[in-house]
């Protein structure tokens, strides 16, 4: 990706989607009884909602693409963050929970890293390079998480 608005649209779309995505999580949560993993989830839907104000005001001055589902360069064809999520249900087991979230997550940071690491234009590099460091420390706190669940 060489195009920074191209590429802030991408991580508008990308922040929006996941927010969503921790907001049924935490409601799957909340119904399960989980209030620590509520809370989480819904802390990290913050941090999302907080990734796409930052992402769009970035575009500062410049018109972001208004792109067509088919027109985002997704890796598989779908939304990085969203690719598993037709999983989540009331009933859903928190580790189960968490294990999505952590794939999400992963495969989030692995689409900012590559875009940083393959991009020609260096403001994009830089900006991809910042959102992957962001979604790198989600990683590591839902790593965190899954481990001490599965004690």
């Amino acid at each position: 990706m060489n195009d920074v608005e191209k590429f802030l649209a991408h991580a508008v779309a990308l922040e929006r989607d996941a927010a969503r995505r921790y907001e049924d999580l935490a409601a799957s949560m909340g119904t399960d009884g989980n209030a620590e993993l509520r809370a989480f989830f819904a802390r990290m839907a913050h941090f999302s909602r907080l990734h796409l104000a930052e992402a769009q005001a970035r575009a500062g001055w410049r018109t972001l693409p208004e792109l067509a589902a088919d027109e985002f360069e997704w890796p598989d064809g779908i939304p990085p963050e969203t690719a598993d999520w037709a999983g989540v249900d009331p009933m859903m087991a928190p580790a189960d929970a968490l294990a999505l979230a952590l794939d999400s997550e992963r495969r989030g940071h692995a689409f900012y890293a590559a875009i940083a690491a393959i991009s020609p234009d260096p403001e994009v590099r830089a900006l991809a390079g910042e959102f992957a460091a962001e979604e790198a420390q989600h990683v590591a706190e839902l790593e965190k998480l899954a481990a001490a669940a599965a004690r």
